[in-house]
């Protein structure tokens, strides 16, 4: 079997006949991502596709840390916060009582026409689709998403060791890199990750976001994983987030992520994309004594900029989508590991075991 090719977040190739798109999907680089996907700038026909590739199942820019109880001593600026935050939502009552968590929701996506260099659309939005999605999760480091919209379905998971995702456009990929949770699990649906990868953070200061007075936190993927997720032809810059949590209440209410990326194939310049995502994360309710975001709002903005752009490119292109959670349970009865089997396809090579991470992901 051969390498299985990177799972990208960003655009993919979206004109692929659906016929073909396994047998080309599990040759993919970062070479023929480049050749490819460029003209996504320009095709309208693709928006749906590209909203379902950036938004439909990002990962967050850092594994889980190792298991540990929630902080209990204040020891700096960033572990008082999450503390606050733990005492908010109730969710130390989770430790060790629930084993998984299993919700469903509706949201509803659209693309902004291209923007200008500075930053304002020159159109007015694209077609709101509107979609569902049902995600699983079990402890430890097992999340399974399965997410439709306009009748397209795009799942991703992880059994733990290896995180993957499958578009019928593509098929199944592995993740190159460490195994890293589910992004829209950390928007409020599992406090107790959101500690977990918040307490080691950087204590920034506060900020002010929709009126709202916050703290902000700072995390930023290391140096070795950013390299395993590149190649030859593209090298990962920096992956951070913030984490931006409420002083009144103590609750995670805004989260802000971004990625650079430097691409180059022998003989041409450089060219560089960005893509940040912001989201803001609302509704908190109460299910079983502890507080869960069931509502929020994400915009994504991917950004090219470097020397081989034409004046008439545009800079940057806009993706929007809101969210609401249906419904939310612990504790699902005949929820088993082996709910979070990969596919078949999704089966790493000897020389790709060093994706794992040390803590079991």
């Amino acid at each position: 079997m051969d390498r299985l090719a990177p799972l990208s977040e960003e655009p993919i190739n979206v004109e692929e006949d659906g016929t073909n798109s396994s047998k080309k999907g599990r040759g993919l680089t970062w070479r023929s991502w480049i050749k490819t996907h460029l003209s996504l700038f320009f095709n309208k026909r693709s928006d749906l596709r590209v909203l379902l590739s950036v938004l439909g199942c990002p990962l967050f820019p850092i594994p889980l840390l190792p298991k540990q109880s929630i902080i209990n001593e204040v020891c700096s600026s960033a572990q008082y916060i999450i503390q606050h935050f733990t005492a908010a939502t109730g969710c130390r009552k989770l430790e060790g009582r629930v084993k998984n968590i299993f919700a469903t929701g509706k949201l509803t996506m659209a693309m902004v026409d291209e923007l200008g260099s500075g930053g304002s659309a020159s159109g007015a939005p694209g077609v709101v689709q509107k979609g569902c999605f049902v995600i699983w999760q079990m402890v430890p480091n097992k999340w399974l998403i399965e997410l439709v919209v306009a009748g397209h379905k795009v799942a991703a998971g992880s059994d733990g060791n290896v995180a993957w995702r499958h578009t019928p456009w593509v098929g199944a990929h592995a993740a190159r890199g460490g195994v890293r949770p589910l992004r829209r699990a950390l928007q409020g649906l599992d406090p107790l990750a959101i500690a977990a990868v918040f307490s080691s953070a950087q204590y920034l200061g506060e900020k002010r976001i929709s009126g709202v007075d916050c703290f902000a936190l700072k995390l930023s993927a290391d140096q070795t994983d950013l390299a395993e997720r590149g190649d030859n032809t593209a090298d990962m810059i920096k992956h951070v987030i913030y984490g931006h949590f409420s002083q009144r209440s103590g609750l995670l209410v805004y989260l802000e992520d971004s990625y650079l990326m430097r691409i180059q194939s022998p003989g041409i310049h450089p060219m560089y994309w960005e893509t940040t995502m912001s989201t803001r994360i609302e509704d908190y309710r109460t299910v079983e004594g502890v507080m869960i975001a069931h509502a929020g709002q994400s915009i994504v903005t991917i950004t090219r900029f470097g020397d081989n752009l034409k004046a008439s490119s545009p800079a940057a292109i806009r993706m929007e989508e809101t969210w609401a959670i249906d419904d939310l349970a612990f504790n699902v009865p005949g929820l088993s590991a082996d709910c979070f089997i990969p596919p078949a396809e999704v089966v790493p090579m000897e020389e790709d075991l060093v994706w794992r991470s040390p803590f079991g992901q």
